[in-house]
């Protein structure tokens, strides 16, 4: 069941929980903000990083920020649960997911479910459509690592089989249950091109978003979701003649347009939208 939650563009930037000093220029910098509570925060600064997180979200924008609490089991779960229980309306990243009882847990927050397991893909379509969810994210780094596997990326480019196979079924179990999916990082912060291409091939594919863990990333990120010019005035020709020809298929430039095209044209014009 969809949750109550709406990305402000396709750029999330992951900002250490333990350092406030980066969250204004966190935000002002990215679409939406995922203050990090998890792995960018060592044990013996948790606490710390709690507090600062909590203390910050009176003066953030909820519609802006994300807060990634710690996993299920951890020693820090139910510290971070309690803690941000006093705002309800910030959406939470649900890392290491691999149930839909998890996600309804957290209620009445939504919820972004991280899925980096084997278990967790597998549970994908189950946990979309928990009470709650309102959107998915792989992580390729840590479901590889769960694999057993020793590289996650291919000699020529992208995914190696197994793991494209993951960010298939994430992005399949989230569209089919009416949530945002959400691609994920590259850790490479200097590799620029192989940025732009993971991000083409995310928005060709469907993907609502892609996540940066630097503020570097969110230009190049934009940039590949955001339609060309080309293709916002092609949009807009074919809705028009939508309207023109009062329904049905029609034929627009030698192309037969019906239902799903004109669907896709209303999405570019969405993602062309300031």
């Amino acid at each position: 069941m969809t949750a109550t939650f709406a990305l402000r563009g396709p750029a999330l930037l992951f900002c250490p929980g333990n350092r406030p000093d980066r969250f204004a220029k966190a935000v002002a910098a990215a679409d939406t903000v995922i203050l990090d509570l998890e792995d960018a925060v060592g044990p013996d600064d948790k606490a710390a990083a709690r507090t600062a997180v909590v203390g910050a979200l009176a003066d953030l924008d909820p519609a802006a920020v994300l807060v990634r609490i710690n996993a299920p089991g951890t020693p820090w779960y139910d510290d971070d649960v309690r803690a941000l229980s006093g705002h309800p309306q910030v959406a939470l990243m649900l890392p290491m997911a691999d149930r839909a009882a998890d996600v309804e847990a957290l209620a009445p927050h939504p919820v972004v479910a991280l899925c980096e397991t084997a278990r967790g893909v597998l549970a994908a379509p189950e946990i979309a459509a928990a009470t709650g969810c309102a959107g998915l994210m792989w992580g390729s780094e840590d479901l590889v690592a769960d694999l057993g596997g020793r590289a996650g990326r291919a000699p020529g480019g992208g995914y190696r089989p197994a793991v494209e196979e993951a960010r298939t079924r994430i992005l399949y179990a989230a569209r089919a249950a009416g949530v945002t999916p959400v691609d994920t990082v590259l850790v490479d912060i200097d590799d620029g091109a192989t940025l732009r291409s993971d991000s083409a091939a995310a928005v060709a594919a469907g993907f609502a978003a892609k996540a940066c863990i630097h503020p570097a990333q969110v230009a190049v990120v934009r940039e590949a979701f955001r339609p060309t010019d080309d293709e916002v005035a092609r949009a807009r020709a074919m809705l028009a003649a939508a309207e023109a020809h009062s329904g049905g298929v029609f034929r627009l430039d030698g192309r037969m347009v019906d239902v799903p095209l004109l669907a896709h044209a209303r999405e570019v014009l969405r993602q062309a939208a300031p």
